[in-house]
């Protein structure tokens, strides 16, 4: 069995080990990232924190809600850091985990218009089985992350994980 040869390199800015796929290596690749992202689930995301400067992980939930991937938390009137840090810095990491990995440079947009908080949150109520969807456009956070790369359409193979 001849295993396909495969490139690594380092890119310094991120630390990041980037790998080089065969093309059928990055259309699977791709097809799984599709289809996980089309269900929803649990992620990590890095941000970079705001006041100390260094990337910061944390476990979150996102949901597709008519192709958009949105990521939000349950209520709380304390506003959470990883919000905070994607203010500053909208740019973040979107680490699928589990059956598929995969980490995928992405973009925050923070919504804070109420009538597409309301439309966003009712989908992410539904899939939580919550029924306070006032008190969740008035308290939980809520983004639009806009991926890089084939995954998110800009042309950028994904780093594998």
């Amino acid at each position: 069995m001849e295993l396909p040869a495969v490139t690594a390199w380092m890119d310094l800015r991120s630390a990041a080990v980037v790998l080089v796929m065969s093309t059928q290596e990055h259309q699977e690749l791709d097809g799984r990232i599709k289809a996980a992202l089309a269900r929803g689930g649990t992620i990590d995301m890095t941000t970079i924190g705001r006041k100390s400067g260094r990337p910061r992980r944390l476990e979150i939930v996102f949901h597709n809600i008519d192709g958009r991937i949105y990521i939000s938390g349950t209520p709380s009137p304390t506003r959470r850091g990883w919000l905070a840090n994607l203010a500053a810095n909208p740019r973040f990491t979107f680490h699928l985990k589990g059956a598929v990995r995969a980490d995928l440079p992405a973009t925050a947009r923070v919504i804070d218009n109420e009538p597409e908080r309301r439309r966003v949150l009712a989908g992410v109520a539904r899939n939580w089985r919550r029924t306070d969807i006032d008190r969740m456009v008035l308290q939980s956070p809520l983004i639009e992350a806009v991926l890089d790369g084939a995954a998110g359409g800009a042309g950028q193979p994904p780093t594998r994980s």
